[in-house]
This record gives C-alpha cells, sequence and structure tokens, in this order.
C-alpha cells in the first residue's frame, strides 16, 4: 500500500507541473526526450495508471513505473544505484529504506551512491492500545509498563519492520521494558491490536483512524513533531513528555548519484511548484500525507540523519530479518 501511495503522487505531481517543455543540461542536451523510469517497491494501483495518462499529454513522454517491490525496498534501490546517472531512472525512496539497510546485504550506500532530489511528503505513526488496557494516557502507560516490567508487549509487522523500531525506539527512549510480537504483514499485527493479542503498537495514522473511530484501538499520541491533521486531537509524545520522540513515514525522489546537476534541479523545482497547487495539496490530504518539498541539500541531510538514527536502534534492537 505505502508504495502505491507513492507512485500515485509522483504521477500526480508530474502531470501538473507543466514538464512539457524540456530542459537542458550543461552539455546542452534536452530533458526528457525518452521515457523515465520511476523504480519502486510496490505494484502501482489505477489511480496512477489514470494520472499517467495526464503525463502523457502534458509531459509528451511517457513515465514508466518499474515494480520491483521485497527486501525492504532495497532491491527497487539496487536497480537505481546501478543505472546511468542519466535523469531517466529515479527512485521513490522512503522511511523504510533507511532502516532496511540495516538488515538486508545491499551493495550501495544511500549517500554515497545517490542524489538526493526532494523530500516530498510524510505523515506520522499514531501510538495506539487496545481499548482494554487501563492506560488513557501515554504518562499512564509508561506508568504501568513500568509497574510491570516485560509484562506489557506490542505488535509490528516483523522483526526490523519500522512498527518494531518505532518500538524499539520508544522503549529505550522512556526505559520500559516491552515484549516485542512480530507479526508476518502490518494488517495482520494491526488485527492483532484490535483482538486484544498485542496490547499496543504504533501504526500509521491513515491506517489508525478508522479503528480508532470504531473504537477498536484508542490512540494515546502521534509520532511527528507537530500534531498531524489526520488526527489533530492526539498531541505529540514530545508534548506528552517523550521529549524529541519523532519518527514518520516519508517519501522522496532520488536518483543515482553523478546525475546532472541541471536535471536535478530540474525535477526539484517542479515538485516545489507543484506541491503548492491546491489539488495536489488535496490530493496528498486525502492519502493522509503533508506536503513538504524540501532542497536537495536539505532532503541529503535529512536522509543521512535518518541513516543514523535507524542504524543506532536497529543495532540496539538485536533484531534480524529472517
Amino acid at each position: 500500500m505505502r508504495y502505491r501511495l507513492i507512485a500515485a503522487i509522483f504521477l500526480a505531481l508530474c502531470g501538473s507541473t507543466g514538464l512539457a517543455q524540456p530542459t537542458s543540461t550543461s552539455s546542452g542536451q534536452a530533458y526528457p526526450v525518452k521515457p523515465i523510469r520511476v523504480v519502486v517497491g510496490g505494484s502501482p494501483d489505477a489511480v496512477p495508471r489514470i494520472l499517467g495518462q495526464k503525463i502523457v499529454e502534458d509531459w509528451g513522454q511517457q513515465l514508466v513505473v518499474d515494480q520491483r517491490g521485497g527486501a525492504g525496498g532495497t532491491i527497487a534501490a539496487e536497480i537505481v544505484a546501478r543505472s546511468a546517472p542519466d535523469g531517466y531512472t529515479l527512485l521513490l525512496v522512503t522511511s523504510t529504506h533507511m532502516m532496511s539497510v540495516n538488515f538486508f546485504k545491499v551493495s550501495y550506500d544511500m549517500v554515497r551512491d545517490f542524489a538526493p532530489i526532494t523530500q516530498i511528503a510524510s505523515t506520522s505513526f499514531v501510538l495506539a492500545v487496545h481499548p482494554s488496557l487501563p492506560a488513557k494516557s501515554v504518562k499512564e502507560l509508561i506508568r504501568l509498563a513500568r509497574q510491570k516490567p516485560g509484562a506489557l508487549n506490542y505488535g509490528s509487522g516483523g522483526s526490523g519492520s519500522p512498527a518494531h523500531l518505532i518500538g524499539e525506539m520508544f522503549r529505550g527512549d522512556t526505559g520500559v521494558n516491552l515484549v516485542h510480537v512480530p507479526y508476518k504483514t502490518v494488517a495482520e499485527a494491526v488485527t492483532g491490536l484490535m483482538s486484544g493479542q498485542v496490547q499496543m503498537m504504533f501504526v500509521v495514522s491513515t491506517a489508525a483512524v478508522p479503528q480508532i473511530q470504531a473504537g477498536r484501538i484508542r490512540g494515546l499520541g502521534v509520532t511527528s513533531m507537530q500534531r498531524s491533521p489526520v488526527v489533530p486531537d492526539l498531541p505529540t509524545l514530545d508534548e506528552l513528555g517523550v521529549r524529541k520522540f519523532e519518527a514518520t513515514a516519508w517519501y522522496g525522489f532520488i536518483a543515482p548519484a553523478g546525475t546532472p546537476q541541471a536535471i536535478v534541479t530540474r525535477l526539484h523545482d517542479e515538485v516545489r511548484q507543484v506541491l503548492k497547487l491546491p489539488e495536489i495539496t488535496q490530493r496528498l490530504a486525502n492519502l493522509g500525507l503533508e506536503p513538504i518539498g524540501s532542497s536537495s541539500q536539505a532532503f541529503g541531510e535529512f536522509i543521512k540523519a535518518e541513516l543514523a538514527k535507524w542504524a543506532k536502534i536497529a543495532r540496539s534492537s538485536g533484531a534480524k530479518v529472517e
């Protein structure tokens, strides 16, 4: 689902940018003059295919989504890292890439082998608990966990998954003793939370909202530094005393290292402009995403910080992917 959302965003963005007018590289070569391949870690659905038709009309070039799922997105990243740095192969990079490099053997380096373009958008996770748990706030949850060390558990979509590592970060930042219960998929983990098989979980906000509204789970706080428009009534964990706690699901564009700066700048500028369009902002909001449009330099620094953060947490967790 995550990769479908990313692909939809890319197609929506490009379809509204006015990229029909090619730019030129420092060598004078026009760009784009042929189809552009966007490698993603999952299959796009009907929505991005419809938006893709708009790209052909506005851009004059086909945008080809190359579906290469598996291994936490590392398969897709390997392909792009080995591709020619000519602007015709891009990776839809996500926060999951920052984590998965700690669990899968890869030949690329996320900093050395890629050129950051921009961070597109992000969404938060909700710290959710089963309604039967006698904790109606983060403070009460922490108190309960400290009173009963090792008695509380949390679910995730598998060892090394985002929900697992965010749970480990929460455990480390609060000093509580929690037991991790890995499921095969995120959907199974959420079902486990709703049924009471596990007592807490970090659930991406858009997936959490319907279950909160139905009373199947209870939301205690969000993992972003600002309140989420998806669940505006929930305070941030930072507000609730878990200082500087931040973990988001985010999406961005990167290209192979060595891609001409003129092309990187062209793509970056177009994305920034389109993120200002009300119709695109609304499309992102419908997916639970907040637009960002950071500079290439800022995105590069952000990637470095994310890699360092999740590498530290992955080591301390002792997690291994089977």
